[in-house]
């Protein structure tokens, strides 16, 4: 039987001088290879937002620790799932000017504590009992293989395009709206976007929906997450998904089942590649 793997995602914004960060992103890097761990953390003088796997929950945990002590940070509160197979090939720290790409590196998130962030328990009862407009964050492909219930799906290729979907979305501001994303650090600037277009009853998922589904599998949401490691995506158990390879022609989630027209074996392609008879190889 196969050891599982331990996956923390997690991530805070906080300030690092940008004179610092390729010194300190060296001595993370050093840390996650001593550690045996495998990951992709990006850095940015904003802050710190990634993934890390690693054969036992204590070796990840002692990288965390590490990092949030060096950075001084708090103690990072990561969102936990296992699989078989390492989602990652190495450990890599990348330095960027924003830990989450709105194009906008000027957009701060919120004060920690916010009263904006619902936990999973409250984000149920505002599903399920109030009039509520519910907005996926995040994009297409990840969409199409999952969303809460009654979601409406931007359909933004990349995260920067949210500013444009609200100059033009007809959502009421008057309303209360609930936003969302994968591990919740999409929605800490989509919400002051959003503040910032006049929308000023707005809330967003504590945690995301890993953070969601760990409490509440196959309730308010349908189908499964998508992940940007290996996995693909994880399923209502936060393990990983089964029903879900990666595009060999694209790089989406592929679930679309074909006989290689070279070599005749089976191979997965997305749906969108798979009606045109030239993307069913089994590779590029």
């Amino acid at each position: 039987m196969s050891q599982s793997i331990q996956v923390a995602a997690f991530y805070h914004f906080g300030p690092v001088p940008p004179d610092a960060l390729e010194r300190l992103s060296t001595s993370l890097e050093a840390k996650g290879h001593d550690l045996d761990l495998k990951g992709l953390v990006i850095f940015a003088s904003e802050g710190m937002n990634g993934t890390v796997s690693g054969r036992e929950r204590e070796a990840v945990l002692k990288w965390l620790d590490f990092a949030s002590e060096t950075l001084g940070f708090p103690k990072f509160q990561p969102k936990w799932s296992e699989t078989t197979d390492w989602p990652f090939r190495k450990f890599k720290i990348r330095l960027r000017d924003e830990i989450v790409t709105l194009g906008k590196p000027e957009v701060k998130p919120l004060a920690p504590g916010s009263s904006t962030h619902l936990s999973p328990e409250a984000w149920n009862r505002a599903m399920e009992s109030e009039d509520c407009v519910i907005v996926d964050t995040r994009n297409w492909y990840e969409t199409r293989i999952g969303t809460f219930k009654g979601a409406i799906d931007p359909k933004l290729n990349e995260f920067h395009e949210f500013d444009e979907y609200l100059e033009a979305a007809p959502l009421p501001k008057d309303k209360k709206v609930l936003i969302f994303c994968t591990g919740g650090i999409r929605c800490e600037k989509a919400i002051v976007e959003m503040h910032n277009h006049g929308f000023k009853n707005v809330f967003q998922l504590d945690g995301g929906i890993l953070n969601y589904l760990e409490k509440f599998p196959n309730r308010n949401f349908e189908g499964e997450c998508f992940v940007f490691d290996n996995r693909v995506a994880v399923d209502q158990e936060l393990k990983a998904s089964v029903q879900y390879t990666l595009c060999p022609h694209c790089g989406q989630p592929a679930d679309q089942k074909i006989a290689c027209l070279h070599c005749d074996s089976e191979a997965q392609i997305c749906i969108t590649c798979s009606p045109d008879p030239s993307k069913h190889p089994c590779s590029k």
